[in-house]
């Protein structure tokens, strides 16, 4: 009973066709008493969501959901199943979700307010869908199999993940050893197709990718280059790591240049400036069409200790976004610096997409196995899809819950105040 809200999710996986699309691509029998795989990590998936952080607590959870879903899976039987997930069961289930997430999309826009467009300085970005990828660290207490020594210097997993700005949808995320390097090019290529593939109609789409310094590689930047086609429009922001050939083409820039910058709502943030810093950099290699936007902000007392001789020679703390926007169809001033300096900013939003997923399963992975832990992330992830569909389907904004923490809404709508309790031979 304090679980029913679990009907919720599952009756959104139902709906959708995610359950049904699961079951045509994982393993089934006719042996009595075979466990549908399909159902198992749906279930899964859902406990996820309810707060679920290990296969045993899923058990748990799913024990109280008996009168609702039947009886539940054992952890030893959702260890099997994820343990058994191999590269083309991936693949299958990748295309299931990109299947399933086209006609999510497609009620999205059918409901009030229409798609969730994103707005930067006030202006709806109509038509653009935005991608942001960004790592993370999964710290582990024992010795599991790719756990390392991280660039954080703890112990634990490195993964990659891209998510969909717009809807908050988890669209692809790669596990990698704790020892994975932050700006691996590969890596960054395989999530960024994995989350186009995603994409429903990717191929004639207008797509924004974010990314932190991690990306700013040669690789990754000609590799966005070429994703342009006559029918696709790729731009991207990403971050630069500063060097004195940058700093001395900053220390050139006129005091006129530098503009006021804005906040995410278009009003001016004062003591804050941006300005273009294209065609006073000497640094060769890159394609031709990347600008570079240079923002300047009085440093913080826990920034001092990191400013460079430029910088305390100034007296700011300068960060730099390089870009290939000329314009953005339809977004009238999005090639002015202003825009794409708080374009790129917004990108700081990927760390709430993070915080949410590991406050739905990535917080620990629950197995010293690398197979079981990858098809956990990935049991992660549906459930992230799940709880992103229920907020943009079913609330929409509802008593303002449609943002709201996994913890607020575990307690305010999947969590009831009521227990089931057995006294006397009587069920409460």
């Amino acid at each position: 009973m304090g679980h029913a809200g679990a009907v919720l999710l599952r009756r959104c996986a139902d709906r959708t066709g995610l359950t049904d699309a699961l079951a045509k691509v994982l393993p089934s029998s006719t042996v009595a008493g075979w466990r549908d795989r399909a159902a198992v990590l749906v279930q899964l998936a859902v406990a996820i969501v309810l707060g679920a952080a290990s296969l045993p607590e899923a058990e748990q959870l799913q024990l109280h959901h008996r009168p609702l879903f039947g009886s539940a899976a054992s952890d030893s039987t959702a260890r099997r199943m994820l343990a058994a997930l191999d590269e083309a069961s991936l693949a299958g289930i990748a295309k299931v979700r990109a299947r399933v997430r086209r006609h999510v999309w497609s009620l999205l826009h059918l409901r009030p307010g229409g798609f969730p467009w994103l707005t930067v300085t006030g202006k709806r970005l109509t038509g653009w869908i935005v991608i942001d990828l960004d790592a993370t660290v999964i710290t582990a207490a024992s010795k599991k199999a790719g756990a390392a020594v991280t660039f954080k210097k703890t112990f634990g997993f490195h993964p990659l993940a891209a998510w969909c700005a717009n809807t908050t949808e988890s669209l692809s995320m790669l596990l990698r050893p704790g020892n994975a390097g932050a700006n691996t090019v590969a890596d960054h290529i395989a999530v960024l197709s994995e989350a186009l593939a995603q994409i429903p109609g990717s191929s004639a789409a207008k797509i924004l990718v974010r990314v932190d310094g991690a990306g700013v590689t040669h690789g990754l930047l000609e590799h966005l280059e070429a994703l342009n086609t006559t029918r696709r429009t790729v731009r991207y922001t990403v971050g630069w790591k500063i060097t004195d050939a940058d700093e001395q083409a900053i220390a050139k820039l006129p005091e006129s240049t530098w503009e006021t910058s804005l906040t995410q709502d278009g009003s001016l943030q004062e003591g804050y400036f941006a300005a273009e810093l294209t065609g006073l950099n000497t640094r060769e290699g890159w394609p031709e069409k990347v600008r570079l936007i240079v923002r300047r902000v009085r440093p913080s007392r826990r920034h001092l200790k990191k400013l460079t001789a430029f910088e305390q020679k100034t007296g700011w703390r300068y960060c730099i976004t390089a870009t290939n926007i000329r314009h953005m169809r339809g977004i009238a001033g999005s090639g002015h610096s202003q825009f794409l300096d708080v374009l790129h900013r917004s990108h700081a939003g990927v760390e709430d997409r993070v915080r949410t997923n590991k406050a739905m399963g990535l917080d620990n992975l629950p197995s010293a196995d690398w197979a079981v832990n990858r098809g956990w992330m990935l049991a992660a992830n549906l459930a992230s899809d799940l709880d992103a569909w229920v907020r943009l389907l079913a609330l929409h904004d509802f008593d303002g819950l449609s943002g709201a923490a996994p913890d607020t809404m575990r307690f305010r709508l999947y969590h009831l105040p009521a227990r089931l309790a057995d006294h006397a031979r009587r069920r409460w």
